[in-house]
């Protein structure tokens, strides 16, 4: 990484502070300036629009975006009181994505806060294959929402391959699904994300539910307009990948079918309910 990116780093990882039971937040005027926003009005945009992003995701904004109000003096002892928020890393996580673009800040906020809120939430669970599951879980609620903005949006029905076809394109280097199977030696009966790891899932929903967002908020309209979307996120997660130092989609290895691991869950799950009825 260069001195820039880890300087920002840096810099974001020094702001972070923890509640007394250890959950990190940030404060939102303090993460403005290592964004390198000036004006808390143009901060309070992306705000505002990262609170959009957390509700279309179903998530409660209350939940990451805690009202803080501050008191700073203004001459002669006085003081008043200033809008500002503490901030969860999902929700430094959102602003990063809806940030302005064309500030190199923005986007080792965007590779630092997604590693960071992976890290988070593989932290959470029990076991390597249970972290798979639930995330390819997540993935495939996340392409049905993903397939309901394609078609407001204009794709046609014949189109959804290549509408899907344009986000791997984009997050692997110019790979369409069967390429990427190709490459991995996954079976061609097989579905990709079945048989990929958590990385690869992560960058994956990263990459779909970002589309997804894009498409609404923007209100994108047009069939090769929304392929193109597609496409450009996918890019904009792969450079968020290389920016971290993390390693390309197509150089991870495949893993077996996710579907058995689901099958064997699905029958523990069934043995235990018939154990608890007999009882």
């Amino acid at each position: 990484m260069s001195d820039a990116t880890n300087l920002v780093i840096g810099r974001l990882k020094s702001l972070q502070k923890a509640t007394p039971s250890g959950v990190p937040y940030w404060m939102a005027r303090e993460i403005m300036m290592a964004l390198d926003y000036r004006e808390w009005r143009d901060f309070r945009e992306v705000i505002e629009k990262a609170k959009s992003s957390c509700t279309n995701a179903g998530n409660f904004v209350a939940n990451h975006f805690v009202p803080m109000p501050e008191m700073v003096e203004i001459g002669s002892g006085a003081k008043r009181e200033r809008e500002n928020f503490a901030l969860s890393k999902y929700a430094c996580y959102l602003i990063a994505m809806n940030g302005d673009t064309s500030k190199p800040e923005i986007a080792t906020a965007q590779a630092y806060f997604v590693e960071q809120t992976y890290r988070q939430e593989t932290h959470e669970l029990r076991s390597e294959e249970e972290r798979r599951l639930l995330l390819r879980n997540r993935v495939k609620d996340a392409n049905r929402k993903l397939s309901g903005a394609a078609k407001d949006a204009g794709v046609r029905s014949a189109m959804f391959g290549v509408f899907q076809d344009a986000g791997y394109k984009g997050l692997y280097d110019g790979r369409g699904a069967r390429a990427i199977k190709e490459k991995k030696g996954i079976s061609a009966k097989e579905d990709l994300l079945d048989c990929v790891g958590r990385a690869e899932l992560a960058a994956n929903e990263f990459r779909i539910t970002q589309t997804e967002e894009k498409l609404r908020i923007e209100g994108i309209k047009g069939e090769q307009r929304a392929i193109d979307t597609h496409f450009s996120v996918g890019k904009r997660v792969r450079q968020a990948i290389k920016d971290i130092g993390g390693t390309m989609p197509e150089l991870l290895p495949a893993e077996p079918s996710i579907k058995k691991l689901a099958s064997k869950k699905a029958r523990v799950l069934k043995g235990s309910a018939e154990s608890t009825n007999e009882s």
